[in-house]
């Protein structure tokens, strides 16, 4: 169901903030967040460092786990229609999104990935939190989703992240003893 506040947040956006520099910006933000490449680019740069290795697999199962619950279950289930499917008299920057509004993707795989890269280390949250508000806040400056779709994705986003972390910690400290347990046996 749509609230009366999901309208007047985008309508807001769109009455106040619309403007040519953003017209121009917000766009190439959303492309980060799009495929979730941003975040498996980052979480392949883990991959290739020692240090960091397996909190990389530990963010691309986090974006996994999102796909599957967000995009595989929740979107089709809920199956909302995104603003720009409802008021067509807001010109679209970007191609107008043919799945459902609910869960925002963008929003969902980049609170999964900040929450995973903050876990990991504080100073890559210092980097990946405020590039996921941005993606997230890309969303409704380009009227592609309600408010409440980014916030719930955000919402389920941090919690799927924590699970992935959690995880991918237990399931690492057991392959870690198996081979441990092997080099001395």
């Amino acid at each position: 169901m749509i609230q009366a506040w999901d309208w007047a947040i985008l309508n807001w956006i769109q009455g106040t903030l619309r403007c040519g520099f953003l017209d121009f910006l917000v766009p190439k933000i959303t492309l980060l967040g799009s495929g979730g490449v941003l975040w498996i680019l980052a979480a392949a740069a883990l991959i290739c460092t020692k240090k960091y290795r397996k909190y990389g697999f530990f963010v691309l199962g986090g974006l996994l786990l999102g796909v599957l619950v967000g995009n595989l279950i929740l979107k089709n289930w809920i199956a909302r229609p995104r603003p720009c499917w409802l008021d067509t008299s807001v010109p679209l920057l970007v191609a107008n999104p043919t799945d459902y509004s609910f869960p925002s993707g963008h929003t969902l795989s980049s609170a999964i990935a900040a929450t995973v890269l903050t876990k990991t280390n504080r100073r890559f949250g210092l980097a990946a939190i405020p590039a996921a508000v941005l993606i997230a806040l890309s969303r409704l400056y380009l009227y592609v989703h309600f408010p409440s779709d980014v916030a719930g994705a955000a919402i389920l986003g941090v919690l799927l992240g924590l699970l992935a972390f959690r995880a991918g910690l237990q399931i690492s400290g057991r392959l870690e003893a198996r081979r441990q347990k092997g080099k001395n046996a």
